[in-house]
């Protein structure tokens, strides 16, 4: 423990405060993805998935990112994801909805 600290990390906080915990909805299969068991997992625990960020708008390359939820729009899935690209003073953090043709799971 550290001083200052409560002693549980922020996840465990986050987990035990009953906000936005996951709606059980369904999720577009994805190349190489995770079985359907592993998905209710990762809602169960209530956290992000590591994955791949190909070619975002405005930052071309393949960026390592955190994907928070999906939603199904018009034109199929798109994830929301956080990531951070290189920018001229530093990282910059983005956070947007990307279509899931250009994510991949890590």
């Amino acid at each position: 423990m550290h001083p200052g600290r409560s002693g549980r990390s922020l996840g465990e906080r986050a987990a035990s405060s009953g906000v936005g915990r996951p709606v059980e909805a369904a999720e577009p299969r994805r190349p190489g993805g995770a079985g359907a068991a592993a998905r209710a997992a990762a809602r169960a625990e209530g956290g992000g998935r590591h994955c791949w960020v190909h070619d975002p708008p405005g930052a071309p390359g393949i960026w390592p990112g955190l994907l928070v939820e999906w939603r199904q729009a018009e034109g199929g899935w798109h994830g929301r994801v956080a990531y951070a690209v290189a920018g001229p003073h530093g990282p910059l953090l983005v956070e947007t909805w990307v279509p899931a043709a250009l994510l991949e799971q890590r």
